[in-house]
């Protein structure tokens, strides 16, 4: 296995870099603002729900060199690309934890930034257990594709006087060379929902 030293400074590893196979992955240019957004801190604890590859997963834990990263993931090919792709990169701040949310958050420690790139048909169930234990001062930012998704943020979060609501949409298009022309090539769009509790 070839591995990586990543040494940037900032969020932007390369997609070609993470080991990914068919399991969903976040592209490169959304996990940038997916972390601006999150705004980890050197020792932030942080949860990203449905990690998949672990794409964010290892750019949050280097964001968050003496934090701690627990990627909760339910599906058995994407918890061993997660494992895969952390000795890729020598990453040693990230806890990996098989199992379906909210039931796989409890017993993990609290966090002070959150990350849904996927909820298995359970967002309300997922985002409730983060309320219960997110501190003034926690941001959780949800990666969303589907309308469904972004409509049940919206409900859970636009009345909520604790919480500052934020969304945005990224629509990134790649220009791709084919032979010797060059051609758009647009990825999917995607919401993404930064929630900040700012206390009651």
């Amino acid at each position: 296995m070839k591995k990586y030293n990543w040494q940037a400074g900032a969020p932007g590893i390369p997609d070609s870099w993470f080991t990914r196979n068919q399991v969903p992955m976040t592209k490169e240019e959304v996990r940038v603002i997916t972390l601006a957004k999150l705004r980890p801190q050197a020792t932030s604890i942080i949860w990203d729900i449905g990690a998949g590859t672990g794409s964010l997963t290892i750019e949050a834990a280097l964001c968050a060199p003496v934090g701690k990263v627990y990627a909760i993931e339910r599906n058995p090919a994407g918890v061993q690309l997660i494992k895969e792709n952390q000795a890729k990169f020598g990453v040693a701040n990230v806890t990996v934890v098989e199992g379906i949310a909210p039931q796989a958050l409890a017993g993990l420690p609290k966090p002070d930034r959150v990350m849904v790139g996927g909820s298995g048909g359970n967002f309300k169930a997922i985002i409730a257990e983060i309320d219960k234990v997110l501190a003034p001062g926690g941001r959780v930012v949800i990666n969303a594709i589907l309308l469904d998704t972004l409509s049940e943020a919206i409900n859970y979060f636009q009345d909520r006087k604790d919480y500052h609501l934020e969304i945005i949409q990224v629509g990134v298009t790649r220009v791709e060379q084919v032979k010797s022309l060059h051609m758009l090539q647009g990825q999917n769009p995607v919401f993404i929902i930064t929630a900040e509790k700012v206390g009651g």
